[in-house]
C-alpha cells in the first residue's frame, strides 16, 4: 500500500500523467464527489443547528489545513501558543492524538507543570508540543468539546488552541486559521481519495486568515477569500541528542549520515538536511506517526551510519539508549514574512473580553422549546439562539428567557 501511495502521490499534488495514473484517477474520481459531498452536508447540518456546535467562555483559535499531509501545522501552533502565553495567557492545545494508543474520552498530556504522557498514549505532536513548552497545557481528546471543557474547568486554562480544527464544528472558533502548502496549495484540486483535499476548495471561504507554508522567493499565491501571509520552515543551527544534549549541526560534516523520519514527507527532512551542507549516506523513509517498533528500530540499527538523525516529532518515541550509535533530533525553525498580521488577527482576540451572562452548564442543557435542539449563545447581544428555528431568546437579567412568544427571528449570521 506504502508503494502505491508513494506512486500516486504525482497525481494528488499535480495530476495524472501517464495512462495507468489517468486510468486510476477516473476510478477513484466518483468516490471524490462523493466524499465531498458528503463532507458539504455535515457543514450544512452544524450550519442549520441540526449537530451541535459548543460554545466556550474562552477565546478559541484553531489551526488547520484543507490537505492530507504536512503542511508545518505543529511548528505554527507552537508559534502561536508561545505568542500567547507571552501575552499572559494561560494556553490550552486540544488535540486529536493522532498516533497515541491511550483509550480514554480525555486525556492531560501536561498539566502546565509537568509532562504525564508519553507519545505511546498520546500521540507524538501532542508530546512534542509539551515538551517544547513546559507551562503549555495538552489535552489529547477525540471529541475536542470535552477536551476544551477539561481544559477550562479543571486546569484553568483561558485560551484555547484547536490543533487541526478546520474540520471539526463540534467547537465554534473566534478565530480559524488556515495552512496551505506553498508548493501545492489544493493538489490537483479534487477531494480524497483522487486527491489530497479533505473539502471541496470552498471550504476555505470559512477561512479568516491563511498561511502558505514552505514558502521561497518563487512562490505565487493562490486566489484566497481572505488576508494571508507566508512562512518558511528551515532547520536548526544545533541538534539535539536524545538525550538532551545540544550539538552544532555543522560538526557532523564529513561523517557518514544517516537520516530517518516518519512523517508526512520525509523527503523534505531529508533535502533540508543536504541543504545544511549534510551528506547522507542513507535515507529511511517511514510512515506519518509511525510506531518504532522491532522491524523498524531493526532496519535502523542495519544502516551503516556514525551518526543517525531524525525529526523532532520522532525523537519523542525514542529511548535515548536506543542506539549503539549517536541520534540527533534537528528542530525546525519557523519565519514568517509579516508576522505582525498573524499578531495584528491574535491581539484583537486577545483583546475582546468575552463574558457569558449564563454559566457553561446550563448552556449545556437548555435546549430550544419550539424543535428542542441545541441553543448557542449570540456573539453580539445576549440572547440564545437556536439555529435550526432561527430564533433568538433573549437573556435578561442574566436569565435566559426560553419563550416562543419572546423570540426573535434571526436572518444568517
Amino acid at each position: 500500500m506504502r508503494k502505491l501511495l508513494q506512486w500516486y502521490r504525482p497525481v494528488w499534488t499535480h495530476g495524472p500523467r501517464t495512462p495507468a495514473q489517468h486510468l486510476l484517477y477516473r476510478v477513484l474520481f466518483p468516490f471524490s464527489e462523493l466524499y465531498g459531498r458528503v463532507g458539504r452536508a455535515r457543514v450544512a447540518l452544524y450550519r442549520r443547528g441540526l449537530l451541535r456546535s459548543h460554545n466556550f467562555t474562552v477565546p478559541v483559535v484553531s489551526i488547520g489545513n484543507l490537505a492530507v499531509g504536512g503542511t508545518g501545522k505543529t511548528p505554527t501552533v507552537d508559534w502561536v501558543a508561545r505568542y500567547c502565553q507571552k501575552q499572559g495567557r494561560r494556553v490550552a492545545v486540544v488535540s486529536r492524538g493522532y498516533g497515541g494508543k491511550g483509550a480514554d474520552p480525555v486525556a492531560v498530556v501536561s498539566d502546565g507543570r509537568q509532562l504525564l504522557l508519553g507519545a505511546d498514549v498520546a500521540g507524538d505532536e501532542p508530546v512534542l508540543l509539551a515538551r517544547r513548552n513546559p507551562r503549555l497545557i495538552v489535552v489529547v481528546a477525540p471529541r475536542r468539546a470535552q477536551g476544551v471543557r477539561t481544559a477550562v474547568a479543571e486546569l484553568g486554562a483561558d485560551l484555547i488552541i484547536l490543533d487541526d480544527g478546520f474540520q471539526h464544528f463540534a467547537v465554534r472558533r473566534d478565530l480559524d486559521i488556515v495552512l496551505l502548502d506553498a508548493k501545492h496549495p489544493l493538489g490537483n484540486g479534487r477531494v480524497l481519495p483522487a486527491g489530497l483535499l479533505r473539502e471541496f476548495p470552498e471550504a476555505l471561504a470559512r477561512g479568516d486568515l491563511f498561511i502558505l507554508t514552505r514558502a521561497d522567493g518563487e512562490t505565487v499565491p493562490p486566489a484566497l477569500p481572505g488576508p494571508m501571509l507566508t512562512s518558511r520552515h528551515c532547520l536548526a543551527d544545533r541538534a539535539t541528542a536524545l538525550d538532551g544534549q545540544s550539538f552544532p549541526l555543522d560538526e557532523l560534516r564529513g561523517k557518514r549520515l544517516v537520516a530517518f523520519a516518519g512523517i508526512a514527507d520525509p523527503e523534505a527532512f531529508f533535502s533540508d538536511l543536504r541543504s545544511k551542507g549534510l551528506t547522507l549516506s542513507e535515507t529511511l523513509a517511514f510512515s506519518d506517526h509511525v510506531t518504532y517498533n522491532r522491524a523498524e528500530m531493526a532496519r535502523i540499527k542495519a544502516a551503516a551510519g556514525e551518526v543517525l538523525l531524525t525529526t523532532e516529532k520522532d525523537a519523542v518515541k525514542l529511548r535515548a539508549d536506543a542506539f549503539a550509535v549517536p541520534c540527533y533530533a534537528v528542530p525546525l525553525a519557523l519565519t514568517f514574512d509579516r508576522p505582525e498580521l498573524l499578531t495584528a488577527h491574535l491581539d484583537r482576540l486577545l483583546d475582546k473580553e468575552r463574558t457569558m451572562p449564563i454559566k457553561q452548564e446550563l448552556l449545556d442543557i437548555l435546549a430550544c422549546p419550539q424543535c428542542k435542539g441545541a441553543v448557542r449563545l449570540r456573539e453580539d447581544q445576549p440572547a440564545l439562539v437556536c439555529d435550526a428555528c432561527r430564533l433568538a431568546y433573549p437573556i435578561r437579567d442574566d436569565i435566559p428567557v426560553m419563550l416562543i412568544d419572546e423570540a426573535e427571528k434571526v436572518g444568517d449570521e
